[in-house]
């Protein structure tokens, strides 16, 4: 009882930032166009301040890395500021020379290698000598951060990159007296794509994953989640990508991804803050109408079978013991989407959380203890997400259980409204949350007109959250989380006699 004047607060702090952001009004500061190539632009004018944050969304991510080729989606994010053809180099025309000449003694050594049992040892070894002598040429014409460089120079911040199983998106802001510069720039990238330094950061691409996945038990107890879970969608690959794929990218990769992926139909930009639609309108015709037009990528035919029982898999780990579990679940658009968002947070909403109070606060056999509504991404059928970190001194087998109990009192007991209100209460104020600066309502603008065909969801989706009821939360828990459906990890420590306890 004493924690619902709280919630009030909240809800009466809501009633009072709503008004300012409901959709009629939002429209207002809002204008679209899109360029005769497909480019689409997603403007808002809010002239509180004189800067601009830009977000691009390109909608291909690690889900759409070819067979054999996992982690290239990656690679973009990594060759995202190299540069452009004047920017980040000493002297283009040498270096252009420098990089087609990596490629084609790589050529030599590839063809070599692929000779197997009868290649020439000595040969391959002169080879990759030879590559890294010509990789270490193409290195000494390049300007080294340049590009960043002078986004900096110019006030830039914030700027970034990030690749996820759906998309690959690019930020930063700038003061509003620069923005013709981030047209210039970024426009350029796009235009004549250079594939600087591409062998550098495949190295990199490759360390990450041996820090976030070899070397990291939370990274290879994931990856073993979803290589179970999904046995055909491509889902099933980390967005880092493979050991083996990944040594083995090349430039030609590269490009035929951008070919395929990076044309203006399939790529989003969103501009918010001290701007007019007018201007933005004139600089995109101006520097983007060059982008080639070129039909949209094809999309991910691979369908995941259903699963017909429930899977298990371990992890030998002497870290900290881990529990994670995953129950298939819909894709984005289904209609009960918004009941899972519902649901996760009654069971993950800090420490008014199921989850929490349970296994952590009261029975104090985990550490921590959480639920993640869609993983790894949502535009695809995916997984309703749980976890655990059991306590010392108790088990994986103990917290499973628990956890179990937990979801089969979502299936056998409605939950109360005020707890139901609680929770709606929080995702309603994580939402204004993200809608407080101009970078996140950037991001935000982009991700909901590319997966719902329409920025407006980002409000709309409110609504669809206020209509979940108990007997929604109810039903689909009955209907998802079911054996069946079911995948377990854990780690298990080694015993002493290299036999897993």
């Amino acid at each position: 009882m004493r924690k619902r004047p709280c919630a009030l607060l909240l809800f009466l702090f809501l009633v009072v930032l709503l008004p300012a952001q409901s959709l009629p009004e939002f429209e207002k500061k809002v204008t679209e166009f899109t360029l005769p190539n497909g480019l689409h632009f997603i403007v808002l004018e809010r002239h509180d301040a004189p800067v601009v944050s830009f977000h691009t969304l390109v909608n291909a991510g690690s889900v759409d890395d070819p067979g054999g080729k996992t982690g290239l989606a990656h690679m973009f994010e990594h060759m995202a500021f190299k540069g452009t053809r004047s920017i980040g180099t000493k002297d283009y025309a040498s270096e252009q020379k420098a990089m087609a000449a990596i490629e084609a003694v790589y050529d030599k050594l590839e063809a070599e290698r692929n000779l197997e049992g009868r290649a020439d040892p000595k040969r391959i070894q002169a080879l990759e000598a030879e590559l890294k002598a010509s990789i270490d040429k193409a290195a000494s014409y390049v300007d080294a951060n340049a590009y960043v460089r002078i986004v900096e120079e110019n006030g830039g911040v914030g700027m970034n990159a990030g690749t996820g199983m759906d998309s690959t998106n690019y930020f930063y802001s700038l003061p509003a007296n620069r923005i013709e510069l981030w047209f210039l720039l970024e426009s350029r990238r796009f235009l004549h794509p250079v594939y600087r330094e591409f062998y550098k950061e495949r190295d990199v691409v490759r360390e990450e994953r041996r820090m976030r996945v070899e070397s990291s038990p939370q990274g290879k107890l994931m990856e073993v989640l979803l290589a179970m879970a999904f046995m055909a969608h491509p889902y099933r690959n980390m967005p880092g990508g493979w050991a083996g794929d990944i040594e083995e990218l090349r430039v030609r990769d590269a490009e035929q991804f951008f070919r395929t992926y990076y044309v203006p139909v399939n790529m989003t930009i969103a501009i918010a803050g001290d701007v007019l639609p007018a201007e933005a309108k004139r600089l995109a015709d101006k520097y983007f109408a060059a982008l080639p037009k070129a039909p949209p990528p094809p999309p991910v035919h691979t369908g995941e079978p259903a699963q017909d029982g429930e899977r298990h898999g371990v992890v030998i780990s002497p870290a900290q013991p881990l529990l994670m579990i995953g129950y298939k679940r819909p894709d984005q658009v289904d209609k009960d989407d918004p009941v899972f968002d519902v649901v996760s947070a009654l069971l993950s909403s800090g420490r008014t959380g199921l989850l929490y109070k349970e296994m952590v606060r009261d029975k104090r056999i985990a550490l921590a203890a959480a639920a993640q509504a869609s993983f790894p991404a949502t535009k695809y059928p995916n997984l309703f997400w749980l976890y655990a970190v059991p306590s010392p001194g108790r088990s994986v087998e103990e917290n499973e259980k628990v956890l179990y109990e937990i979801l089969e009192r979502l299936k056998s007991e409605k939950v109360d409204a005020a707890s139901l209100e609680r929770v709606k209460t929080k995702i309603r104020a994580g939402l204004i949350r993200s809608l407080d600066s101009n970078s996140g309502l950037a991001e935000q603008l982009t991700y909901y007109h590319v997966n719902y065909g329409n920025w407006r969801k980002l409000f709309t989706g409110i609504e669809e959250i206020n209509r979940v009821s108990a007997d929604d939360v109810q039903r689909v828990a009955r209907q998802y989380f079911t054996t069946e459906s079911r995948t377990v990890v854990s780690t298990i420590r080694p015993s002493s006699q290299g036999v897993p306890k």
